[in-house]
């Protein structure tokens, strides 16, 4: 066994974007890489949502010293939640839609590939946010937490067109949006359509918003697009998609460990998940987990 790992445990989505579509082939070629990367885990598949992070807790305590994670970022999330606060390491298999945490930490969009080179990976020690809001309560998450349009663009997506398209069924929701006024989300004395409170550059598998976020800094890059039009987050977006969004009247940045909504009724999502609505809190946790993640990331 390389490394230290002598009791390593794959926590899988079976209802996954890739997995899901792969018909179990790609379990097997998973289960292949990591076996000739020398890694034999034991085998664990999520039974519904919200079980993934007791499932890692549970192999903690039975002796796992290694959590690998096989998912969409929503179930890296879960899963993620029953380490934090552990010694033990999460690899990051992308088996999702978007796998925003795997880019970001460079390790790619293929997960036979991911598997295969598990052995090269480093460890490095993150912070993670944590988000309490009207359904949710001291909830971690790794990536982001947004507040407003595209919270609501989660809340609308068809989780059957999701299954069937992956990406595309959240373009659907999104240009929903259009049809009428975005809900205000009112901070620090102004108004916004959208808030986001990111610790990764990449940001649905196909933007950079955050472009100044780094897993390795103990802050958050908040983003925050004024006004509530939807013709304005055409704009918006256009600017985004060629990476000068941040050079637009009504866009800002800033560095913040913690951030507050008081105000109600705007919905949340956390990496990719829908989380309620505000009145919300988003703060900063250091040092709280331990990822495996390629050299590159590191460099």
């Amino acid at each position: 066994m390389p490394g230290p790992f002598r009791k390593p445990v794959l926590i899988f989505n079976p209802e996954a974007g890739k997995i899901k579509r792969g018909s179990g082939r790609l379990l097997r070629d998973v289960q292949k890489a990591l076996a000739e990367a020398g890694f034999v885990p034991e085998l664990i598949p999520t039974t519904g949502p919200g079980v993934a992070g007791e499932l890692a807790r549970r192999a903690i305590d039975n002796g796992a010293d290694l959590i690998i994670g096989l998912g969409g970022d929503g179930t890296i999330n879960e899963i993620a939640s029953g380490v934090i606060g552990t010694q033990v390491p999460l690899a990051i298999l992308p088996g999702g839609t978007a796998n925003v945490m795997s880019i970001e930490t460079r390790g790619g969009t293929n997960p036979v590939k991911a598997a295969r080179q598990l052995a090269t990976r480093k460890s490095q020690r993150i912070a993670v946010g944590k988000l309490n809001s009207t359904t949710v309560r001291d909830r971690h998450f790794l990536a982001m937490a947004g507040v407003g349009l595209d919270a609501h663009v989660v809340y609308r997506v068809d989780p059957n067109l999701k299954r069937k398209t992956g990406k595309f069924a959240y373009w659907v929701a999104g240009l929903q949006q259009f049809l009428g006024k975005l809900h205000p989300v009112p901070l620090d004395g102004d108004v916004y359509g959208f808030v986001l409170a990111s610790r990764v550059r990449n940001y649905g598998g196909d933007l950079e918003l955050a472009r100044g976020a780094s897993l390795s800094r103990d802050e958050f890059e908040v983003v925050k697009f004024r006004g509530t039009n939807p013709l304005r987050y055409g704009l918006y977006m256009l600017g985004a998609v060629v990476r000068q969004h941040f050079r637009l009247p009504g866009i800002s940045v800033e560095k913040r460990s913690s951030i507050e909504f008081p105000h109600p009724g705007a919905h949340v999502q956390m990496d990719g998940e829908y989380a309620g609505q505000t009145p919300a809190t988003i703060e900063l946790i250091p040092d709280a987990l331990t990822l495996l993640v390629p050299q590159q990331f590191i460099q």
